[in-house]
């Protein structure tokens, strides 16, 4: 049982973080890189149940995917797409994260019931600023050097390490988050996996979140299915599960407790077993398995194999 530990305050109360917290992604536009599921609005909605019902704690809604092979959308196209999203999950229940680097976005998504903003672009905007300070929303700041839908691989782009410009630009980040009225107890911290990173950056980026810890800001872990998976594993987005968890896995003994995953289901189960064998959670020694579970039927009998 999950004792009372930090907490993440928002627009919509707060997060309890003294164990991982699941946050289950919604592609809200036709140009997921990752997800080739339904991206209608009626689809973006059935999946915002289907995450709350495997486990997920929060979801985010994202009405723009970063991939950098087609244009920016407009505000309004953004929040056409995202709205309707928001409001099933808020009427669900749901604690929303909005997806968004674009004020007007995060503005109409806040006023909807959405209870948190992940910029991609850093969270350097002052518009952005003002519009999360003002609804009281918490902010997950990522670390980047590039803009939104932009990419930059450079070998040569971190001289003292990726940790080390990443501590200055957190500690920079949030001092401007607090002069803007945004405090401490608000803030995410995302390393921003592949983002102005390359595959070997964003591993040093990941094992270096001990010292990104020690900032005081909860991180989020946003690792799902992303390239540097890709690019250790060989395989594409829908394939990368197996790489997802084994990052999933290092990451939060290094400190992260958001996991922001496309599998909800699939990370919750890993997270069961990982507590488990930490000693979390205590294992009875009375604990069976259920017959009807122990072994898969043979194809279109429903009786199980011996």
């Amino acid at each position: 049982m999950i004792e009372a530990g930090p907490t993440l305050r928002t627009a919509n109360g707060v997060v309890n973080l003294a164990g991982p917290v699941v946050v289950g992604v919604v592609n809200a536009t036709p140009d997921s890189f990752s997800d080739r599921g339904d991206r209608s609005t009626s689809g973006s909605i059935r999946q915002v149940h289907r995450h709350l019902e495997d486990g997920a704690a929060i979801i985010e809604i994202g009405g723009e995917s970063n991939v950098t092979n087609r244009p920016a959308v407009s505000a309004a196209t953004e929040i056409g797409r995202i709205l309707p999203v928001v409001e099933a999950a808020v009427e669900a229940g749901a604690m929303v994260s909005i997806d968004t680097y674009k004020p007007e976005v995060a503005a109409v998504a806040l006023d909807a019931g959405a209870a948190i903003v992940n910029d991609i672009s850093g969270s350097e905007a002052i518009a952005m600023l003002k519009v999360c300070a003002g609804r009281g929303a918490g902010m997950v700041v990522m670390h980047t050097e590039v803009a939104p839908k932009s990419q930059v691989w450079d070998e040569d782009l971190y001289p003292d390490g990726v940790t080390a410009r990443q501590l200055c630009f957190f500690k920079e980040r949030l001092a401007a988050l607090k002069t803007a009225g945004v405090e401490r107890d608000q803030v995410v911290i995302d390393p921003g996996p592949d983002f102005a990173k390359t595959p070997r950056q964003t591993v040093d980026a990941l094992t270096g979140l001990p010292e990104i810890d020690s900032l005081g800001c909860p991180i989020m872990l946003a690792v799902s299915r992303k390239d540097f998976v890709g690019a250790i594993t060989g395989r594409r987005p829908g394939d990368r599960s197996g790489g997802t968890f084994g990052a999933i896995a290092v990451g939060l003994e290094l400190g992260a407790r958001l996991l922001r995953v496309h599998d909800v289901a699939g990370t919750v189960d890993f997270l069961k077993v990982w507590r488990a064998l930490k000693g979390i959670d205590t294992v009875s020694p009375q604990l069976r398995i259920a017959e009807e579970i122990r072994r898969e039927p043979p194809a279109g009998t429903g009786a199980e194999v011996d």
